[in-house]
């Protein structure tokens, strides 16, 4: 297997990182929501003790490594395993000013009230992952390389990252024999049974699921070009409640890192663009640094009608 982890710490932008790195080196990317997703398809609805879940986990990437390469990016994700030469374990450090900085970008926030929010932010992290692996902060040794993120965007730390892991080898592994898993497996199966937990194996890494049929067209004519893409990657806020909760959001369909671009699809009926093309003008006075581009459904049908592909409509 070949297996990256890249976390650190709240709005650090490591997730950033970890998805430009993904679509660098084509490994299949697992992201939190993700992995929650995983634990709970595999071991039901039922929350997990705080202390079986890195073993539960565990278990999971373990067994998936099996068939592909990943790049885990979530908090506690370089301590699932011990040291190997499969596994490169990244973490993205950033200065206190420049993760308030993020933050207020992210929420339209002034600078004190993204300070409180990234104190909340740290200290809810800090109890997780004293919960989970019983020790609440980051360490050196936790990391085999460490970027900073002061005077590197995303883009430069991915292409360090995707160095690294050519330099590791990590690729000429190959996936995880059966013999191996069973022996990475015995430990974490121990730790569950303190629990009463035994893993199903139930957790698969789906395919990604459009919410319309002309997204995933799409998403083939990209394919077609080798046009990287990823799909809803980023939701921005747009307006929130007096006590800063987040009230309306847009989530663009596609980004292309290429080109730094979003790319938003409106198949629908004319009469029912207002709404978004509302939302639209909204995120472009909110973010204006944001690029995006929009097809509505007279661009679309050209597409169709030009690679003589068919899509419904609603």
């Amino acid at each position: 297997m070949a297996l990256l982890t890249v976390s650190g710490e709240p709005a650090s932008r490591f997730e950033e990182v970890a998805h430009e790195a993904a679509r660098l080196l084509q490994f299949r990317l697992i992201d939190e929501a993700q992995a929650a997703q995983l634990l709970t398809d595999d071991f039901g609805a039922t929350d997990l003790p705080d202390r079986a879940w890195r073993p539960a986990m565990a278990a999971i990437v373990v067994r998936l490594a099996r068939k592909h390469h990943l790049v885990l990016a979530f908090p506690g994700a370089e301590s699932l395993l011990s040291p190997m030469p499969q596994l490169l374990r990244a973490g993205i450090v950033a200065s206190s000013p420049r993760r308030v900085g993020h933050i207020m970008l992210d929420g339209r926030l002034e600078r004190p009230e993204a300070a409180t929010a990234l104190a909340e932010l740290d200290e809810r992290a800090m109890a997780q992952r004293k919960a989970r692996l019983g020790r609440g902060g980051l360490t050196a040794e936790s990391f085999d390389i460490t970027l900073n993120a002061e005077q590197m965007d995303s883009r430069q730390m991915a292409e360090i990252l995707l160095a690294a892991t050519s330099a590791r080898c990590l690729v000429a592994q190959g996936f995880l024999a059966a013999g191996a898993e069973a022996k990475l497996q015995f430990q974490n199966r121990m730790e569950l049974a303190r629990h009463g937990i035994t893993p199903a194996g139930r957790a698969l890494l789906k395919p990604v699921a459009f919410g319309h049929p002309s997204e995933e067209v799409f998403a083939n004519l990209l394919d077609f070009y080798r046009i990287a893409w990823q799909y809803e990657p980023r939701s921005f806020p747009l307006q929130w409640d007096k006590d800063g909760n987040v009230i309306e959001a847009f989530t663009p369909d596609f980004y292309l890192p290429e080109f730094d671009l979003y790319v938003e699809l409106t198949t629908m009926k004319q009469a029912l663009v207002t709404r978004k093309n509302r939302k639209l003008k909204l995120l472009r006075a909110v973010y204006p640094h944001v690029n995006i581009q929009v097809f509505y459904q007279k661009d679309f049908q050209d597409l169709v009608f030009k690679y003589g592909l068919r899509v419904s409509e609603t």
